[in-house]
Order: C-alpha cells, then sequence, then structure tokens
C-alpha cells in the first residue's frame, strides 16, 4: 500500500528532511496524512488595505508601489521601507535583511500580492514578516485560499510539508479505501474519506473544513471504542464464565468480622460486583473509589464470595508496600470467616515461594495479595474465579489479561482505582468495562483540613510540622522535582532534605523517598515510616498512591501550583487515615491571583470527580490521566472533553455494529485501511 511507503518516495525529501519528519513521528507518507494541520490561515480572500484589521495577524491584499526607502533604524540596523497604496489607502512594507534583495524589483506602479502581519504605524499601516509576489500585467490576484499550518521540526518549513502533504494527497486520488462501513457513513451523513482528508488539510471552504473534521472525530472515537467492545466480547466469549451463588454465611462472617458498617455507596458498590458475579457471563467492573472510601472493604467480599464458592481469588497492587497492607487489612476481615489468604511478591523466596505456589495450584490457599510477581509463568492456580487489580493505571491492558489467563474459566475482572476520573474519561479508558462509582469516607475519619500559603509563610508551616511530630504524628513533605534545576524555581526534594535535616527536623528522624531509589531502597524507606521509625518524609509524588499510614497527619506540598487538582488531591489523601484531625498545607511562591484560585478550589472542595473534572477542563485529559500507559492508541484529531457527545454516540453506534456481523466483518476491513495500525493492535489485544 502506498501509504505504507516512506516519506522519501515523496519528491524533494532526502534523508535530511525525512529525519526531521521523523522527529516528529512522521515516518510514512500514511503517518503524514494522519498527522492533521494545528491551526488554519485564512486566505480565502484578497483584501483592500482599508480591510486590513490591525491586530498581528496575518493578511493577504493587493496593492501598488508607491515609494521605496532605505533606512536605519535606532539600532543602526539596515532596512527598506516600501510604501503601497490602493483605492482605500496606505500601508508600508518594512524589508529586512535578505528580504531587501527584492526590492530592486519594486518600482512605482508595479503590482504587489502581499501576505504580512499587520498592525498599527504612525502614519499608515505597518506590515511586517511579509511574503510579496510581483503580478505581471494583467494577471490576476489569485488567493491561495484556506492555508494549513503544520508542526515543524529542525529545517521544515510550512512549504516543505504543503507541498508533501499535496503529493500525497494525489497518491490517495488514485486509490483510497474507506476507513468506515459505508452503512454508519449514510447514517452519520459523512463525507467520504477522500474528500474529507482533502478538505482537513487544505479546506475548500471552513464549512467544508467542519464536516471533514467531524468525520475524523467520529472516525477515531468510533474505531477506538468498537476496539474496546470487541476486546470485551472476545473475552467473554471465548471462555465460560463461572455462575456463583447468592452471598451466603462466609459472606455474613466477613461482614461482621469489619470493625465498621458498610456506607452506603459500598453498599451499592457490594450490589453490583455480588449481582454480576451470581451471572455466568464474566464480571468486567471499574470501581472508582475516591481516596479513603473503603474499595478494600468491597474487594475483601468479592474475595470472600470467590472462596465462599471453592474457587480462588486474587488481588494484584502495584508495589509490595501496597501489596503488605492490603494482605494485612484482607487479613483482618477475612481469616475470622476461615478463609485462608497468603502473600506472593518479589521478596517472597526460597522455600516459602515454593510453599505459596504449591499451596495455589492445589487450592488450598484461596486468596493471594501480589505484585507483578502474580504473573510470573510459574504461578499456577487450581481454581482462580476473580481477579482484582488496585491502582489499575499502573497496569497495562495486556498485564490484566495475563493474570486472567492463569484460568481454566473466564474469571471475574474487578478493577479498582483511588484516580477520581470523570466519565467521560473512563468511557475511553476503560471502554471495556462497567463503572461503579463509590464518593464519601468510611465512618470514623474526619474530613482534612486543607490550607493554602505563599513562601514567606514557609517557617511558620515548617515549625507548625515540628509541633505536629511532637505530638506524636508523622508528616509528608512532597516536592515536584528531585534535583535542583529540573524545573526552574522550583524547590527540589534533596535541597528540601539537605535544609529541614539541618533546620527544623534537627534531632528528628527524617528521609527523603524518590524515583531514582532502587526500589528495595524505596521499599526500606516506606516500611520504616509505616513503622513510625520515620517521622517525616521527604518525597517526590511516588508516594501520591496507595500508602496507608493512620499516624500521618500533615501534607506539605511545596510549589503546589505546579501540580493538577486531581494530583493535589491524591496527594492529600495519604493523611486522614486515621482518627486523628489531619491537614494538608499547599505552599506556593506565586502570588498570581489565578494561582491563589485555582489553589482555592481544594480548600473549599473534597470531591475528587469534582476536582478531576475541573483539571480535565484546565490541563486536558492527557495531563490529568496519560491514555498511553493504558496501551490505547493516540487521539490525533478528537477531544475527549470538547467531543463527549460524539463519543457517547460512537460508543452506542459501536455496539450496534458489533452485534452486526456484516459490519463486523466490515469493520474489520475498514482497520486495514486506516494509515497506521492504531486501532488495529486494540483488536489483536
Amino acid at each position: 500500500m502506498w501509504w505504507q511507503d516512506p516519506v522519501t518516495k515523496l519528491k524533494g525529501i532526502g534523508p535530511k528532511k525525512a529525519a526531521d519528519f521523523a522527529n516528529l513521528n512522521i515516518v510514512t507518507i500514511g503517518d503524514l496524512l494522519n498527522r492533521y494541520p494545528r491551526a488554519y490561515v485564512d486566505q480565502s480572500k484578497v483584501k483592500t488595505i482599508a480591510e486590513l484589521t490591525t491586530g498581528g495577524e496575518k493578511q493577504l491584499f493587493l496593492a501598488e508601489v508607491y515609494r521605496v526607502t532605505d533606512k536605519i533604524s535606532a539600532r543602526r540596523m539596515r532596512y527598506t521601507l516600501v510604501t503601497v497604496k490602493d483605492s482605500t489607502g496606505f500601508a508600508e512594507l518594512y524589508m529586512f535583511a535578505h528580504q531587501r534583495f527584492q526590492t530592486r524589483n519594486y518600482k512605482p506602479g508595479v503590482q504587489l500580492l502581499i501576505d504580512g502581519k499587520v498592525q498599527p504605524g504612525r502614519g499608515a499601516k505597518m506590515v511586517t514578516d511579509a511574503y510579496v509576489q510581483i503580478l505581471k500585467d494583467g494577471e490576476e490576484a489569485a488567493a491561495p485560499g484556506i492555508l494549513p499550518v503544520y508542526a515543524l521540526s529542525g529545517a521544515l518549513t510550512q512549504q516543505n510539508v504543503r507541498t508533501a502533504v499535496k503529493t500525497a494527497l494525489a497518491m490517495a486520488e488514485d486509490y483510497l479505501p474507506e476507513s468506515l462501513p459505508q452503512e454508519v457513513i449514510t447514517a452519520k451523513k459523512l463525507p467520504p474519506r477522500l474528500e474529507a482528508l482533502k478538505n482537513i488539510h487544505f479546506p475548500a471552504s471552513f464549512a467544508e473544513l467542519n464536516r471533514a473534521r467531524s468525520r475524523f472525530v467520529f472516525e477515531e472515537l468510533f474505531l477506538l471504542q468498537c476496539g474496546l467492545l470487541y476486546y470485551r466480547s472476545r473475552v467473554q466469549t471465548s471462555r465460560s464464565g463461572i455462575k456463583l451463588a447468592p452471598d451466603g454465611d462466609v459472606i455474613k462472617r466477613v461482614l461482621a468480622a469489619m470493625p465498621f458498617k458498610l456506607t452506603e455507596a459500598q453498599q451499592q458498590a457490594w450490589h453490583d460486583i455480588s449481582f454480576d458475579m451470581q451471572d455466568k457471563k464474566p464480571m468486567h467492573r471499574l470501581l472508582q473509589g475516591d481516596v479513603g472510601s473503603g474499595k478494600t472493604a468491597v474487594s475483601a467480599l468479592a474475595l470472600a464470595k470467590a472462596a465462599e464458592n471453592g474457587y480462588q481469588g486474587c488481588i494484584m497492587v502495584p508495589t509490595e508496600i501496597l501489596a503488605q497492607q492490603h494482605y494485612e487489612t484482607l487479613q483482618q476481615f477475612l481469616q475470622p470467616a476461615g478463609i485462608s489468604i497468603g502473600l506472593l511478591t518479589s521478596s517472597v523466596k526460597g522455600t516459602k515461594r515454593r510453599e505459596v505456589l504449591q499451596a495455589l495450584a492445589e487450592g488450598s490457599l484461596q486468596v493471594i495479595v501480589g505484585t507483578h510477581a502474580l504473573i510470573q509463568d510459574d504461578v499456577e492456580f487450581d481454581k482462580l474465579a476473580l481477579v482484582v487489580t488496585d491502582e489499575q493505571h499502573r497496569f497495562g491492558v495486556e498485564q490484566r489479561a495475563k493474570l486472567a489467563n492463569k484460568s481454566a474459566f473466564e474469571p471475574d475482572v474487578l478493577v479498582m482505582t483511588a484516580t477520581p476520573i470523570p466519565r467521560t474519561l473512563a468511557l475511553t479508558v476503560y471502554g471495556d468495562l462497567d463503572v461503579s462509582v463509590m464518593k464519601g469516607r468510611p465512618p470514623g475519619r474526619k474530613a482534612i483540613k486543607t490550607l493554602c500559603y505563599t513562601g514567606d509563610k514557609r517557617r511558620e508551616v515548617y515549625a507548625g510540622m515540628v509541633r505536629q511530630i511532637k505530638a506524636g504524628h508523622q508528616a509528608y513533605i512532597v516536592c515536584a522535582v528531585i534535583e535542583q534545576g529540573e524545573m526552574p524555581g522550583v524547590r527540589a526534594a534533596e535541597d528540601v532534605y539537605n535544609e529541614l535535616s539541618k533546620t527544623f527536623l534537627n534531632g528528628i528522624s527524617c528521609a527523603l523517598l524518590h524515583g531514582k531509589m532502587k526500589p528495595a531502597e524505596k521499599e526500606s524507606v516506606m516500611e520504616a515510616f509505616a513503622a513510625g521509625e520515620i517521622k517525616a518524609l521527604i518525597s517526590t509524588t511516588v508516594i501520591e498512591v496507595g500508602v496507608n499510614v493512620p499516624n500521618a497527619t500533615l501534607m506539605i506540598i511545596e510549589n503546589a501550583d505546579r501540580f493538577g487538582l486531581a494530583q493535589l488531591h491524591q496527594l492529600r489523601g495519604r493523611v486522614g487515615r486515621g482518627e486523628a484531625q489531619s491537614f494538608c498545607v499547599l505552599l506556593t511562591d506565586s502570588d498570581a491571583p489565578e494561582t491563589l484560585a485555582r489553589l482555592n478550589v481544594l480548600h473549599t472542595s473534597d470531591d475528587g470527580f469534582y476536582l478531576a473534572e475541573q483539571d480535565l477542563k484546565l490541563r486536558g485529559a492527557g495531563q490529568l490521566f496519560g491514555l498511553r500507559q493504558h496501551g490505547l492508541p493516540d487521539l490525533y484529531i478528537a477531544d475527549i472533553l470538547q467531543d463527549t457527545d460524539v463519543l457517547v454516540e460512537a460508543r452506542a453506534l459501536a455496539k450496534q455494529a458489533l452485534a452486526n456481523k456484516k459490519l463486523t466483518g466490515e469493520i474489520e476491513e475498514a482497520l486495514n485501511a486506516q494509515f497506521d495500525e492504531r486501532f488495529k493492535r486494540i483488536f489483536n489485544s
């Protein structure tokens, strides 16, 4: 296929330009056509001088040369001033450097077609950065139209990219199969692919540009949803699921062993999960629980239900410290009901590991808590019926599938996350899962008091930290970077640690924790902090997820303005996990009103879902929740915040299409017609 050929097949692109294109992730001709313009310049109308606006934007106009004068600026720089006129007024072209040589041909009365930035001038409108074309006698001034503006790299110019795209579009004229089923195109009244491709790059009008954009936005979201739904249906139909019995005495004993009564939100989430597990169709559910909402208790019930029915359950978490914490909590809930539970991480070695693996394979171990160690080849289950993953965004879709494939059946899958994801984003990231949402906090936990101060209050904040530690509590101090210079004007964790250990924390046990440390070092520090041996932990965001230290009552976040609201909320959730009053202090060296107003949102709200919505509006989906770590394809033109309605409609149509064998076949053909394999990969995952 021509679109799989390298860009060097296009005239005028040699190795050097190909390298510049490669920096933009453009390797093939298809890549080139897939990278849509980032903006457009309207040169569809040739203006008069009177019609030129003076806001600095580029505009196209026709005028004749009135006078050409060489000048020297106040900085002793030579330039040429070309005064031009038409029947409506005068304008002055400022020509510098190599542009001055063009002016030798500018004689009074010569007609010029000028494309330049227009600003107010002293006597006439001032034009800079001008591209000028001399018109021959009787030649009409033709407007180029609406021109695309592309991302550039190296020595590439807009003209280079535009020429390359035009050449590629000429190839598309010869052969370009459709990339959507015809039935869907007709139902949605979408323009044909070739027409849309031309109008997304070189629009005939803004109306045609909007039609083309609508087509490609829908196409991306439709194929993404088809892929996720296809993956889900394939998982659900390839092996038979397990139908479990309604809740029995074991579940009652687990509920009795819990030191609290389930909240209304927990009860609803458990109702959803229990109902799913009683269906032959495998459960695929996302449990979104805000920080501290009690997801572990709900997962304990699900694991108990699997055990009660004679099956095994497992829960996979991203770190050893989190695995240990889950293990200890689940022991309290499950052991009184007679359920055996084990732990498997990379630290479990030798005889102990062999014993755990043997018990799993024989079925005598009913529940296992572990890290990535669970997906290693030598881990075998006797009757695995439930797979739980916590903080799913630390695992890819493939890792989740690898664990599920360790069962002879199609196990129920429960994915838990404390990262509040707006419904729109959940549809995209977890399109293959049903969603349950838990809000609120378990009984006995107090709301965290959130305070925001500028840097001049830093000493008072740290003095308050010392008082908290002397009262028997612990504190986190979180920094945005590890080393000085990584981000100008931002306090680095290493510097803060060195400074505090010599001043406020002198004589108080403290430690440094960051992502460049070896895993064993990080685990050792976290274990010491969890055990209460370390009183103050100076850290980067590696403590953002999953650390449970009830004795920690103070979270200080340096340069809080450098974090998103959702991330600040996650960090705040590391405290407030015990019965004592906890505090989160946001420190910023910025006194800009908009910065303080944004941080004040955390002072007024502890609803992670509301904060996530605000973050999505402020920062975009990629920043809030990186899609790449899910193994999901990049979206080149769709915006899941702006195109929510299209996303919901695309999902509904994708469900209909995949229920129709003929349409499913056409979708598979359409995937082969794509310029890349972004969506094909989901179908084959």
